[in-house]
């Protein structure tokens, strides 16, 4: 039982005491101008008059705010105070403020909370001050010039949201630039980039303090980018904060070659056509040809920025090869490798040629038969040319008849000869063997040894023409049946 009253004796002198130190916190004063902060003679002042005395005592506000834990609202206060608009109020009977600059004894001292407990209102300057989002307000109690905190409010503006993209219109993987630093009010940023359909194709968050991002978009369309700023109390901004961003469509390269199995097209021109190359969103500009052999080697390339878009080449190489066009619109889009933009073919060199050739020739009579020395006979001879080794090395076949220029006993002749020509650019000799019947009845019909030297007169890979000197020598016969003459000979 004892124990109790115990208790409920500590209970009641901590009620006693808590309600004595709240009732502490806020004082009530009835009266001023005992202890004043600056002192006001005369009638009551105006706001010039209490703006001037405020900058004389500045030491003496610095003190003071530095005593009442305010000494970051110290310099914006002096700084605005010039500028301030004093606002005629009063305090009213019951209101409080934070605490009053006075002077005691000298000194400058910061009172706890005081509330007006007065007859009537007092007369008073108040001001308000800025601090970022804060206001704080002062009141200045006419005349006595003692300075009194209010209170402070803190206003959040709502952010306002800026966003810029560059640029407006782009290819595919190019940098865009998006730049929100016009933007205020904002502890945060925040970009959501939207295809047409409006998925989500990309984020990202970003600061005051780094403001820009570069980003690059994989696929062509139109593209929208929208901003929200975040306030200091993360409401998100309500402006429109939006951007729109074309990506070009890229051009389509198409080529064709004039053929692709191109037999015997070695030095003959061939045709590339590109003109199939579209864009869907633009008109292609040029396209770039590029041609390689069987060994992926450029063997050449070619641009052209004219319409219709072909080329004519003329290859001088047998072989596989691959034409890749490559295709450039209005915007500096390039196209993407297809399969309708890469071409292969094949180019075969002819090598087996018909020819027919023909040309007098001279015959060797000899003095057994007490003729002239040479019979005139004019001779063709149609046969084969074919390439063992392109430009280098030919074999060519042929037979036919020699007519002689006198009569009896010079008799018609058959020619026959395999020859083996070894070409040094234009000119060439050729040798082998050879059959040519009798001249004579007197005579025997016999191989021949043959020799040429000849010249190529021109040559289109498809035909041939050439001049040549040729002699025949017996074999196993008398010389006196050699022949010599000049031919020209024609290859298709």
């Amino acid at each position: 039982m004892k124990n109790k009253k115990i208790v409920v004796l500590i209970c009641l002198a901590l009620a006693i005491v808590l309600v004595s130190q709240a009732s502490a916190e806020v004082k009530k004063i009835k009266s001023l101008g005992q202890y004043t902060f600056v002192r006001v003679r005369g009638q009551i002042p105006t706001a010039e008059v209490m703006k001037m005395l405020v900058d004389r005592y500045s030491a003496d506000i610095k003190a003071g705010f530095d005593q009442a834990g305010m000494s970051e609202v110290y310099q914006p206060f002096i700084d605005q105070l010039k500028t301030a608009e004093f606002e005629d109020t009063a305090w009213n009977i019951g209101e409080t403020v934070q605490w009053m600059l006075f002077r005691s004894q000298g000194k400058v001292k910061v009172s706890g909370p005081l509330e007006w407990a007065g007859k009537k209102p007092i007369e008073a300057f108040a001001v308000k001050v800025k601090v970022g989002f804060k206001t704080y307000t002062f009141m200045i109690p006419k005349p006595c010039g003692n300075i009194a905190y209010v209170g402070m409010t803190e206003a959040i503006p709502e952010a306002i949201c800026s966003l810029k993209v560059s640029p407006a219109k782009a290819n595919i993987n190019d940098p865009i630039t998006v730049d929100m630093s016009g933007s205020q009010y904002a502890k945060s940023l925040k970009i959501e980039v939207l295809d047409k359909q409006g998925n989500k194709v990309a984020t990202k968050e970003l600061t005051p303090d780094s403001p820009r991002w570069q980003t690059k978009l994989d696929k062509p369309g139109e593209y929208v980018f929208k901003g929200t700023a975040i306030n200091m109390a993360d409401k998100p901004s309500a402006n429109p904060c939006e951007a729109r961003v074309y990506i070009n469509y890229p051009p389509i390269a198409s080529v064709v070659p004039s053929c692709t199995e191109c037999k015997n097209y070695y030095g003959r021109p061939i045709t590339f056509d590109a003109s199939g190359s579209s864009d869907s969103d633009g008109e292609v500009t040029k396209v770039a040809f590029e041609l390689k052999d069987d060994n992926g080697q450029v063997v050449d390339s070619y641009v052209d920025s004219e319409k219709p878009f072909t080329w004519e080449k003329t290859l001088y190489k047998e072989g596989t090869f691959t034409v890749a066009a490559t295709a450039y619109d209005n915007d500096g889009a390039v196209s993407a490798p297809t399969g309708d933009s890469s071409k292969s073919f094949t180019v075969t060199r002819k090598k087996l040629f018909g020819l027919i050739e023909f040309g007098p020739m001279l015959a060797h009579g000899g003095d057994e038969y007490d003729l002239s020395d040479y019979v005139a006979y004019l001779y063709v001879r149609p046969g084969l040319f074919t390439w063992l080794n392109p430009d280098k090395i030919s074999l060519t076949f042929t037979a036919g008849a020699g007519l002689p220029l006198k009569g009896s006993p010079w008799k018609t002749i058959i020619m026959a000869e395999l020859l083996a020509n070894f070409h040094l650019g234009k000119a060439y000799f050729g040798v082998g063997p050879g059959f040519t019947t009798k001249e004579v009845d007197m005579r025997k019909a016999g191989a021949d040894a043959v020799g040429q030297l000849g010249f190529t007169v021109f040559d289109n890979y498809l035909k041939m023409g050439q001049i040549f000197f040729e002699f025949r020598a017996p074999i196993g016969r008398t010389f006196d049946s050699h022949k010599m003459g000049i031919g020209f000979r024609f290859n298709f």
